[in-house]
């Protein structure tokens, strides 16, 4: 839970330095790592790219491959968890090692890593829909959740959640499509 804060925390200011700085200054196309670490420029001064580089390495270290591993391994029905030793857990430290390892070479290949982090972030986005709208379908279902299914307000704002991420896809494809 540490983690996944963290790296939220960081996107979160990674996202409102960007808008407050760059945006403001007219620069609304971002093409290179350099450009967006040039955000916090009037926060860390000097200390702008080693600040940018620890953000950009400690999220995907404490983000990317913990989660694809939970997901591999909770999909799948292998026991895996971070507190787990990895003799008791080899297939999910495996889908650990594959994820950073896929990682680096997508930080080692020619393309460039701003776009990669763009498309990555609207194909989330669009899957994103979907994948809500299941959970809410289980988490509201008394037969498969018993006792844990979510009240009905978790359900009001799973739903409105839900709704607004539908609205935030549509309205993503109709801007992009319709001009």
């Amino acid at each position: 839970m540490t983690g996944m804060l963290y790296s939220n925390l960081i996107g979160f200011f990674i996202i409102v330095t960007t808008g407050a700085t760059l945006h403001a200054h007219g620069v609304t196309l971002i093409g290179t790592a350099e450009q967006a670490a040039e955000a916090l420029r009037p926060f860390a001064g000097s200390l702008t790219f080693f600040l940018f580089s620890l953000g950009i390495i400690g999220t995907g270290l404490l983000a990317v491959p913990v989660l694809a591993g939970y997901a591999v391994a909770e999909s799948l029905g292998w026991r895996g968890s971070l507190e787990m030793p990895v003799r008791r857990a080899p297939d999910f430290y495996l889908i650990l090692g594959a994820a950073t390892l896929a990682g680096l070479i997508a930080a080692l290949s020619p393309f460039n890593p701003i776009r990669m982090l763009f498309w990555s972030a609207v194909v989330n986005g669009v899957v994103a829909v979907p994948l809500m709208a299941a959970m809410m379908l289980v988490v509201g279902n008394r037969k498969i959740m018993g006792a844990f299914a979510a009240s009905r307000m978790l359900m009001i704002f799973g739903w409105a959640a839900t709704a607004l991420m539908t609205a935030a896809v549509a309205a993503m494809l109709v801007a992009n499509f319709a001009g």
